[in-house]
């Protein structure tokens, strides 16, 4: 039998998936706990529809991902920290600190877990860090740490 799963169910599928299962695995444990419905003509219908609308709601997130990569592409952001006489810092240059210069020059609002820096950033000078704003979209930013 062919059901429509309405909740993601272990060993058999995931939420909106279409799967043939056993006519007493429907009928006895999926339908009855309102885990499936039968996969009719309209329910077919009615979740291509929605795979539709997921698709385009992704599609216009990685534009959006895509837009936002390009403005912070080569954006060069510069950090001021405190450092002893030999010019090594006080703690290291840490992603808050660099989602906080990040939101000062470019307005946007990124996560600093969407961060990621190449090591300790324990000395003046210029780095490289990444920004990972949606899944295959990055963007690298140019980081000056100044006195």
């Amino acid at each position: 039998m062919k059901v429509v799963l309405l909740q993601d169910v272990k060993g058999t599928g995931k939420k909106d998936d279409i799967v043939n299962v056993s006519d007493g695995y429907a009928r006895n444990f999926l339908l009855p706990r309102k885990l499936a419905k039968e996969a009719s003509a309209g329910a077919i219908s009615e979740i291509a529809t929605k795979q539709k609308a997921k698709e385009h709601h992704k599609a216009e997130e990685k534009k959006a991902a895509q837009e936002l990569a390009a403005k912070l592409e080569g954006q060069k952001v510069t950090i001021h920290a405190k450092a002893g006489s030999s010019g090594r810092l006080f703690g290291s240059v840490t992603p808050k600190e660099v989602a906080e210069a990040l939101k000062e020059v470019t307005g946007e609002d990124i996560p600093k877990n969407k961060i990621s820096i190449d090591g300790d950033i324990k000395t003046f000078g210029e780095y490289k860090a990444k920004v990972k704003i949606y899944p295959e979209v990055t963007a690298t930013v140019v980081l000056t740490v100044t006195e």
